[in-house]
């Protein structure tokens, strides 16, 4: 097994051509930065509609003239085939990350997240495979452990779906296994537990519970946390994201392939302590004093407690999260309070 460093050293010396679709977005934009600094060549896929342009303008921004001359980027949506096609044209590798990713607004609009998450994986699924694509790994969710309330999650145990989102994720996973079955075309998935960072929109009815809170704090707002707070989560920081895409995407272990992993950093985290955490730091950083947060109604289609087992993609993949939630918080605070 290859350590990481070694893997982005080897990489710098043996450039290969990616395709990154959701490239403009949070966890996309981030491999993005990661592979360009990588002197990789790589095509991003986005149609914007939960991307942002100010996220390709900020990694042009930390990467040098030659290395973003590396990328081409297409406007473009996952659900038309023929686009699909032509970004997966002469890749080598593909990272999917295009999807809606909102487990409340799968349940106000369940057709829409059909649309995007089933049918337009299914769509570069196959446009991947008709390129002989030679690695693809594509974004999974903790959402698809369900019902199950084993803790830690350990990837052959999951439960019954409690949102349209879960059941798209679950799905993913289903045409994946059936592409190895049938196809002989290799897939990893990477089940993501709450990841964070920069770059993470803080707008919005659906935002991520981190920068939403920052945002909030920073602004004076009030705080709301769902339900009694003691609902629990795993926080994982982006970079340990993007290494575990990495890792994946240039295994050689046969053994690796055709797998889900955890992602995560295996610790728990109840939404009070979160708000201690995230409190104190914005204390120390704005010179502020923040208020004590409001209660309100459980969300519907949550899972009540999330720790993940990230054995499996440690044996498998090599995968050691670089980042702590205290550390991720540190790292990205100035970012999140600019």
């Amino acid at each position: 097994m290859v350590p990481y460093k070694e893997i982005q050293n080897q990489l710098k010396s043996q450039p290969k051509t990616w395709l990154i679709t959701g490239a403009a977005g949070f966890i996309g934009s981030h491999l993005l930065e990661a592979l360009l600094k990588m002197n990789q060549s790589v095509v991003g896929l986005d149609s914007f509609s939960t991307g942002y342009e100010a996220n390709l303008e900020n990694v042009k921004s930390v990467v040098s003239h030659e290395q973003w001359s590396r990328f081409h980027f297409i406007k473009g949506d996952i659900r038309s085939m023929e686009e699909c096609q032509k970004a997966t044209k002469g890749v080598e590798i593909v990272l999917h990350h295009a999807a809606l990713g909102s487990v409340p607004h799968s349940i106000e609009d369940p057709i829409l997240a059909n649309q995007n998450n089933v049918d337009g994986f299914l769509n570069v699924l196959v446009a991947a495979r008709d390129s002989k694509v030679k690695s693809f790994v594509y974004a999974a969710s903790s959402a698809t452990y369900g019902d199950n309330n084993d803790l830690p999650k350990t990837e052959d145990k999951i439960g019954r779906s409690l949102s349209p989102y879960a059941v798209t994720k679950l799905v993913n996973e289903l045409y994946a296994d059936v592409f190895s079955k049938n196809y002989g075309f290799d897939c990893i998935g990477l089940r993501y537990f709450n990841v964070f960072g920069r770059r993470q929109d803080p707008d919005g009815a659906y935002a991520a519970v981190i920068p939403k809170w920052i945002d909030s704090m920073v602004k004076g707002d009030k705080v709301f946390i769902n339900g009694d707070g003691e609902t629990s989560r795993d926080f994982c920081f982006v970079d340990n994201a993007v290494q575990a895409n990495i890792l994946a995407a240039t295994t050689q272990d046969k053994s690796a392939k055709n797998q889900v992993y955890n992602i995560a950093v295996g610790e728990q985290t109840t939404l009070n302590q979160l708000f201690k955490i995230i409190s104190k730091s914005v204390e120390e950083h704005k010179k502020i004093k923040v208020g004590e947060p409001a209660y309100r109604d459980f969300r519907s289609g949550d899972i009540r407690h999330s720790v993940a087992d990230i054995g499996k993609a440690k044996k498998y993949l090599g995968y050691e999260p670089s980042h702590r939630l205290i550390d991720g918080i540190k790292e990205s605070m100035a970012w999140y309070l600019a």
